[in-house]
């Protein structure tokens, strides 16, 4: 089963997956994204078990449709998976929204420039 959470962050939508895109299940990815067409769209996979070719299939006619996304913090499996059918390489992977701003500003500093250590808390 597969879960979908929608994530309202000004011009950006995060939609939040929980469970397993595969065959059958696809189906909830495929509408939250299509409801959210000309916005910069993430696609939340910390919470992905698994992906098949039906799930990998709907990332594609996602794209197909017009419908541009990333996809964040994808598991060593679901890695394999877009490198395997070379989805990585039309497709944006990129890691948590907290930790892409940490490395811009990281990448930003000059080498000799010490980086500042930022505490983040974390709800339990």
């Amino acid at each position: 089963m597969l879960n979908v959470i929608i994530e309202e962050l000004g011009e950006t939508v995060i939609l939040h997956c929980t469970g397993k895109i595969v065959r059958g299940h696809e189906t909830a990815l495929l509408c939250a994204a299509r409801g959210q067409y000309g916005r910069n769209i993430v696609l939340d996979l910390t919470e992905v078990d698994a992906i098949d070719a039906a799930g990998v299939g709907a990332l594609i006619s996602l794209q197909a449709a017009g419908i541009y996304f990333k996809l964040m913090n994808p598991n060593k499996a679901i890695r394999e998976v877009l490198r395997v059918t070379r989805l990585d390489s039309i497709v944006e992977i990129c890691g948590s929204p907290v930790a892409e701003s940490y490395e811009n500003e990281v990448r930003q500093r000059p080498s000799t420039e010490p980086i500042p250590l930022r505490l983040v808390a974390i709800a339990s």
